[in-house]
């Protein structure tokens, strides 16, 4: 199985909150991918810390051997599901979030993610709470 890790369980890790290491390990860091929006986020938030030179280089380490998944290859379907969900009433709140969703959907990995409500609403995708181990 592969796996898509999203913005909250790198921020979990980066905090110290959670310790991927063993479970990358066990699955092997070649089956853990992240998006280019998660990078943004994470690049963002380091910016913001209180220590940013030290946030950055904490961002860098954890991001070393991740394969990360550009976002223009996930163009397509973001239109046909954001178009499906605006048909069906169902509000996005974040467009990051869709996006994310939507690598994973387009690469058939299974997202990781401590925020499963914010991605319920994509049909098909397989989600795993790691933070809850």
């Amino acid at each position: 199985m592969q796996y898509l890790l999203d913005t909250s369980i790198c921020i979990f890790f980066l905090r110290g909150e959670l310790d991927l290491k063993d479970r990358i390990y066990q699955i092997g860091r070649e089956n853990c991918f992240i998006s280019e929006i998660s990078v943004f986020e994470l690049k963002y938030g380091a910016e913001n810390s209180n220590n940013p030179k030290k946030s950055h280089k904490a961002v860098n380490d954890f991001l070393k051997g991740l394969s990360i998944i550009p976002i223009y290859e996930c163009v397509d379907l973001y239109a046909k599901e954001k178009t499906r969900l605006r048909k069906q009433g169902t509000p996005m709140h974040d467009e990051f979030d869709l996006l994310i969703g939507i690598s994973a959907l387009k690469n058939n990995l299974t997202l990781v993610t401590d925020n499963e409500k914010d991605f319920r609403f994509l049909d098909g995708l397989i989600i795993d709470n790691w933070n809850r181990i």
